[in-house]
């Protein structure tokens, strides 16, 4: 399954959600008195109970995603290839000037030390240019992301809360998150298919254009 990229840090979708449990209902009527050293008994009815997994990773898969959410992945994507085509061609030219240092160092004929010095220099500016471009691309990428996926993050989150309802599903907890603390796990309690499979049914999306 191929799944979008973008920067080095990527707009994770947090979707864990949680249902209440219906109330307890409790018998009418008073409770005769009891002794102090006779322990109180409580009986009432156990709640149904029904806890299912969804992998929110899984949301930003290209094929088997929910669209309107890659589709919004893409347009970030293509907002910001110039910008990430600019850092990596930074990167690409500060690689080259350290290789040039490394030949002019171990060459066998005497290099002039202002020449070497004058590509630390400008090497230095470049990783100084490159960290303050790419923190403020960072920075701009975050809040676009807010912009485009925030609105579709919590249409999402509703659809989660109506797909549990609709199933009798009490709690649905996001397996990407707690995968490290699962041993063991029925695939059956397993409904990310299904849920993006309803979702994109029920929420239909174009395929995704330019900005």
């Amino acid at each position: 399954m191929k799944k979008i990229g973008i920067f080095a840090a990527a707009f994770v979708l947090a979707a864990i959600l949680a249902v209440s449990a219906s109330a307890q209902t409790r018998p009418g009527g008073t409770t005769a008195a009891r002794p102090a050293t006779t322990p109180a008994t409580v009986n009432g009815p156990v709640p149904d109970t029904k806890i299912a997994f969804i992998d929110t990773s899984a949301f930003d898969d290209e094929k088997e995603g929910i669209v309107r959410y890659v589709n919004a992945m893409k347009t970030l994507e293509r907002e910001f290839k110039p910008r990430q085509d600019e850092l990596q061609g930074m990167q690409t030219r500060i690689k080259a000037i350290a290789d040039d240092i490394t030949k002019l160092n171990s060459g066998s004929s005497v290099v002039d030390p202002k020449t070497i010095q004058a590509k630390n220099d400008e090497g230095e500016r470049l990783q100084r240019d490159l960290k303050y471009k790419q923190e403020q691309a960072q920075a701009d990428y975050q809040k676009r992301s807010q912009e485009v996926l925030g609105p579709i993050s919590q249409d999402i989150g509703n659809a989660l809360n109506q797909f549990a309802t609709a199933h009798g599903i009490t709690m649905i907890l996001d397996i990407s998150k707690l995968a490290p603390a699962i041993l063991t796990l029925n695939q059956n309690m397993d409904v990310t298919k299904a849920f993006i499979t309803e979702y994109n049914s029920s929420h239909p999306a174009t395929a995704s254009t330019g900005r």
